[in-house]
């Protein structure tokens, strides 16, 4: 049950960063493109490299990959990084939705981490 909750919140939330990057870059939303270029990109590969490997763990998971609880593992560590670092930019800007978007999610990725290491 806990291999399924974390193997579907890995895929949602990949999904989901993949996702508003696009929508970010769509209409024209990273301003830091033209201001701090190397800076942003740099942010953004970790991002998508992150949500990369939450796809790729949250698969791994749900088809029972011996691999998968690795992937996922590493996977969130990257991303409890990128929900402690990113809500800061959010926050600066006076957007609170984001901030408590991140927190939830923040938390729920902990709950299901902490309950994956308890399970072998």
């Amino acid at each position: 049950m806990i291999k399924r909750a974390a193997a579907i919140y890995s895929i949602i939330v990949g999904i989901s960063m993949l996702t508003m990057w696009l929508m970010f870059y769509a209409v024209g939303g990273i301003p830091e493109l033209e201001t701090e270029p190397v800076r942003i990109l740099m942010h953004i590969a970790a991002e998508l490299a992150t949500a990369a490997a939450l796809l790729v763990g949250g698969w791994g998971l749900l088809t029972l990959k011996p691999w998968g609880r690795q992937v996922y593992l590493l996977a969130t560590g990257a991303l409890l990084y990128t929900m402690i670092q990113s809500p800061g930019y959010f926050l600066q800007n006076g957007e609170l939705g984001f901030v408590a978007m991140f927190a939830v999610l923040f938390v729920l990725a902990v709950l299901l981490l902490v309950n994956m290491m308890k399970t072998s």
